[in-house]
């Protein structure tokens, strides 16, 4: 079957032209009269674009988390619904990952399931992009990476029963399609897809392809979309950060320096690097340090080495030496105060010896870096490496644990203990109690806060280290300390009444503290609520608006807003004490009164 696009150029349409989904070529799959009743009988929904369910499957990168933010951003504008339930969905979307054979075979699992369950798929991403012609793939609905902005028709024709393949692009996707993040706090903004190297290993650049950058003026017209909308961290995409723009007459520090300006001079919005090969970015090296400096550009870097031997990059191509990769980190290390970086080291690799394992070995032990990920060597079909003489998967897997072994007895957080340290809040840990913040080096830190500091600065002390994250005390509390402030300053009405309306949303909104979105801002609270019994009002909903974590300073804001009810009941002098529940109660029990009267006179004339 031909690509969609493909099949559309033989219409004569015209370059940049993109034609209707129906004035194109599709499989159609034939199903027999009976599953059509059945269908028509049972779910007539379905027959209706946009109406059904679609549960979202992501593996992978990051580049791949927003490709699906933006797939489901399409979806979600055009009424199809989103689950995180399969069972509940009337098509499945698996956006795919190609760097290993474990994310692969688990996509393969996923569309098993899949067909099991007898429902719709379209699968996106690299594998498909990558591998056309693989066999899971078959009698399935593809779309390739750079045809994200077609999810739509795709989704569409495949509930109706069709097969479509779409690849070709020869333009890359805008930036400003709808997007439903999965972290409303963090946008993953690519900058380019591709790169410029040839890794002997890699399967990605047979998807992503050759280098393609996004211009400077498209990103940062993206960037001030973001930050208007709210997002607190922005994570720079590629596959190799440092080959921003050599195909556009351009380079990754203008870049940088150009976003840097849109963002908020309050710190509330930070940037992200994302991973840089050493190659691209050794020219630039210094310029990097200084906008790593900036106050709001996280000191964090992703410099995968791969290997500690040289001859080992040089059977990966990976276009450096060793002595590049420890330039790079030297001198970020030297120029920017903080600064953390993370590593790849793939084990095993064909022709890796003992003695090029050790080496490997060494540089770790040398620098000790915070982040090390640790690999096996996985050959992909269809790349050089794939046809090398390998190492025995024994060997590999010893290796792995002995590598492994070593970075996780560093403690590469320990001198933090006591610190105090300024993290931005973005989310909730998987054990439901802490809130993660990350600090200007990316440390991720837990803290017991409520959830009204997500998407908040501020600042913590390091209680305690552990290997993988740091645990913090909250010292100040920007929420918090905006009820004080506000609460001297508190409005009254004609009558000299305080205005409990104005104490709550104090509590309850923290949008002009850290910039997120407020309770208050969704559904506007009626005083006339407040009015009869407003005491008892803030303390019911006082244990909504607040996580019970032992949080004593946000309780005493509460209390303070007691005393304010009480303030008001005195103020307002004498009030009816029988209110409108109460005089309810008196008349049902009035009546019943009545009802049992007229049944006892009743009675009592038939005995007597």
């Amino acid at each position: 079957m031909e690509d969609i696009e493909d099949v559309g150029a033989g219409f004569g349409s015209p370059p940049g032209l993109r034609l209707p989904i129906n004035a194109v070529a599709v499989k159609p799959k034939r199903r027999s009269r009976p599953e059509l009743l059945r269908g028509e009988i049972l779910s007539p929904g379905p027959l209706v674009p946009g109406t059904q369910t679609i549960y979202v499957k992501t593996f992978g990168c990051s580049h791949n988390q927003s490709d699906s933010e933006y797939m489901s951003g399409q979806l979600s504008a055009f009424g199809y619904a989103l689950t995180d339930e399969p069972d509940l969905a009337d098509l499945w979307l698996i956006n795919t990952c190609t760097v290993k054979n474990p994310s692969q075979s688990a996509m393969a699992t996923l569309i098993s399931k899949c067909k099991m369950a007898k429902k719709p798929l379209v699968v996106a991403g690299c594998v498909p992009q990558g591998s056309k012609d693989l066999k899971e793939l078959e009698g399935i609905s593809v779309i390739g990476v750079q045809q994200i902005d077609r999810v739509v028709e795709v989704v569409e024709e495949t509930l109706k029963g069709h097969e479509v393949r779409l690849f070709s692009r020869r333009t890359l996707p805008s930036l400003d399609l709808p997007k439903v993040r999965k972290n409303k706090y963090i946008e993953i903004l690519p900058i380019n897809v591709g790169c410029l190297g040839a890794c002997t290993y890699c399967k990605t650049k047979h998807a992503r392809g050759h280098l393609g950058s996004y211009t400077i003026d498209s990103l940062v017209e993206r960037v001030r979309t973001v930050v208007s909308e709210g997002v607190k961290e922005i994570w720079l995409s590629s596959e190799d950060t440092g080959a921003y723009g050599r195909d556009i007459g351009t380079n990754l520090p203008n870049l940088l320096n150009a976003l840097i300006n849109e963002l908020p001079s309050d710190r509330s919005t930070m940037l992200r690097i994302g991973m840089t090969n050493p190659p691209y970015i050794l020219e630039h090296l210094k310029e990097i340090a200084n906008i790593l400096n900036h106050p709001c550009v996280f000191s964090f870097l992703h410099v995968p080495v791969q290997s500690g031997s040289d001859p080992v990059l040089t059977a990966m191509n990976r276009e450096y030496t060793v002595g590049d990769f420890r330039k790079v980190v030297d001198t970020l290390i030297e120029l920017v105060p903080g600064m953390q970086i993370a590593t790849d080291i793939i084990c095993g690799f064909p022709g890796e010896t003992e003695e090029d394992f050790a080496e490997t070995v060494s540089l770790i032990k040398e620098y000790q870096l915070p982040q090390v990920h640790i690999s096996q060597f996985y050959p992909r079909p269809g790349t050089p490496a794939a046809k090398m003489k390998k190492v025995s998967s024994i060997e590999v897997k010893k290796r792995s644990r002995e590598l492994t072994t070593v970075f996780e007895s560093f403690n590469p957080y320990q001198e933090m203990n006591g610190r105090i340290e300024r993290i931005w809040i973005t989310e909730i840990a998987t054990d439901g109690v802490h809130l993660v913040g990350h600090t200007k080096g990316y440390i991720q830190v837990l803290v017991i806060a409520p959830e009204s500091f997500l998407g908040c600065s501020i600042n913590v002390k390091i209680t305690s280290v552990g290997r993988w994250s740091v645990f913090g005390e909250v010292l100040d509390e920007p929420p918090i300390t905006e009820v004080k402030k506000q609460a001297q300053n508190v409005t009254k009405d004609e009558n000299n009444n305080i205005d409990l309306k104005q104490c709550m949303e104090e509590i309850s909104c923290c949008g002009n503290t850290c910039g997120g979105s407020c309770a208050c801002e969704k559904d506007g609270l009626d005083n006339n609520k407040y009015n009869n019994g407003g005491a008892r009002f803030v303390d019911k909903i006082g244990s909504v608006i607040l996580r019970k974590r032992g949080l004593d300073k946000s309780q005493s804001s509460l209390e303070k807003c007691d005393k304010l009810g009480e303030e008001k009941k005195v103020e307002k002098g004498k009030r009816s004490k029988i209110d409108f529940i109460d005089i309810i109660l008196l008349v049902i029990m009035f009546l019943g009164v009545l009802v049992i009267g007229s049944v006892l006179v009743r009675f009592s004339s038939v005995l007597f």
